[in-house]
Parts: C-alpha cells; structure tokens; sequence
C-alpha cells in the first residue's frame, strides 16, 4: 500500500461515519480510529487565564446558597473560552518550519485561515503539509519542533474570530 493510497483512505475514512477501520493483510496492518472512538475532552480556558486547561479539569465553585429575598451578591461568571483544534492527520515528525533556516510558518498570535500552512509532519521521508482546517487566531503550538507526533494528535490551539 502506498502512502498516497493510505492518505486516500484516510480521506475516505474522514468523509464516512466510521469510529474505526482495521485492514490486515500479509504485508500490513492498519488501524484507523476517528474521534468518534472515543471521546475528546474540550479544552477551556478560564477567564483572565491565557494557560488551556481540560475542561473538566477547571475549578469549580459550589453556587453561593440562595437566601430568601435577597439576590446573590457574587457576579455572573464570565463564559469559558473553548478553543478549536488542529490535528495531525498522520504519524510522523512534527517541523514547524519549511527548513531548519526558515522562519515558522505560524507562530503564536497569527490568524490563520483554512488551507494556510501551518506545519509539516514528515513520514516515511515524505514532507506533508498540514493545512489548517478552521479560521482564527494561534494561540498555543502543543507539540514542540522536530518531535514524533500520533495520528490525530493536536498539534495547535486556535481561538476562533468572532
């Protein structure tokens, strides 16, 4: 099987309804599992904090008890911000840049748009692009330059431009 032919599946695979697809043949086995395998946790950020932390991981305060006749005197709680993600559509090596003298093809604070390049993940010698599928602002890289990345591993954070 090609790599071409596995990007073709994968694509496929994307396009379908399918948690997961196994192949096994003499030469290979494959294991696809989409994000409907299993269930991603959102990812927040608390107000007046720039740091993402698992949703259900953030502080949680029980409601102050109501009193009779008298209204809560603590504000409303300002909303959580929750963040859109870009994945690693493949296993390989996470690069953040076309080349080790090259700048970074985004950095933190830059809008990207859908289909800019924001990476390379390079598998069996081949350099792949990886194009951003959603609109917004970078605001934390996840995975740090020239490491191993998983196939559907978040490799950005990306707050969306209301």
């Amino acid at each position: 099987m090609t790599f071409k032919e596995i990007k073709e599946l994968l694509k496929l695979i994307d396009a379908s309804n399918l948690s997961e697809f196994k192949l096994e043949t003499d030469d290979i086995k494959l294991t696809i599992r989409t994000k409907e395998y299993h269930k991603q946790t959102p990812v927040a950020v608390l107000p007046h904090s720039s740091a993402p932390i698992p949703a259900q991981a953030a502080p949680t305060e029980p409601p102050p008890p109501e009193k009779a006749g008298k209204e809560a005197s603590s504000p409303a709680p300002e909303p959580t911000v929750e963040y859109l993600e870009i994945r690693s559509p493949i296993v390989g090596t996470f690069y953040r840049a076309p080349a080790p003298d090259k700048p970074p093809f985004v950095n933190v604070g830059d809008i990207v748009k859908k289909g800019d390049v924001v990476c390379i993940v390079e598998a069996m010698k081949l350099f792949n692009d990886i194009e951003s599928e959603v609109e917004g602002k970078i605001v934390k890289v996840m995975v740090d330059d020239a490491t191993p990345v998983e196939y559907d591993q978040v490799l950005f954070l990306v707050e969306p431009i209301s």
